[in-house]
């Protein structure tokens, strides 16, 4: 896992680097590429939520119920988006309309809510992100094994720093 330095930028040692860093201009680089894809990305994620009459907030909650490890509930995903309870339960209303996703009331206790992806959202999902399915597979075919679980170690090592940071608060 990568650590912070005393400065806080979080630009430390990370695990079997040997305690190199990376010269600003190839940190620059470095920035400008994450920004690019991120820009790539959104572009995408706003064309989805457009197609499908909902807000990009909206695409964030499916791909957190999506990802989410064991039931997701409303409660849950105000904390992971960090929204309001009122904001959650108007983008659940949105995506429960749009047929993306359904509640139950799974437990013994009425009052808890699970949220779920259903499966003709996914295949929606599935076909417009496709570009960028190919386009991930594309540039995953220019690099060894090795080398792509050190790419995933890198995302993993980012997002646990990004996590650190407490989302702001809507």
């Amino acid at each position: 896992m990568v650590t912070r330095d005393d400065d806080g930028t979080g630009a430390g040692t990370g695990e079997g680097t040997g305690g190199e860093r990376l010269p600003p201009a190839d940190l620059q680089a470095f920035a400008v590429q994450l920004r690019r894809m991120n820009g790539e990305v959104n572009r995408l994620v706003h064309g989805f939520a457009a197609s499908q009459g909902l807000h990009p907030t909206d695409v964030q909650a499916l791909a957190a119920i999506l990802d989410s490890e064991g039931p997701m509930t409303p409660g849950r995903l105000r904390e992971h988006l960090g929204l309001t309870s009122g904001a959650v339960t108007a983008c659940v209303d949105r995506l429960e309309r749009a047929g993306h996703i359904r509640r139950s009331r799974e437990s013994t206790d009425r009052r808890v809510v699970h949220l779920h992806y259903e499966p003709g959202a996914r295949a929606a999902a599935r076909a417009f992100f496709r570009p960028l399915a190919a386009a991930a597979e594309g540039a995953t075919a220019r690099f060894s094994p090795e080398e792509l679980q050190v790419v995933l170690r890198f995302l993993t090592a980012l997002n646990e720093e990004l996590g650190l940071e407490s989302p702001p608060r809507r």
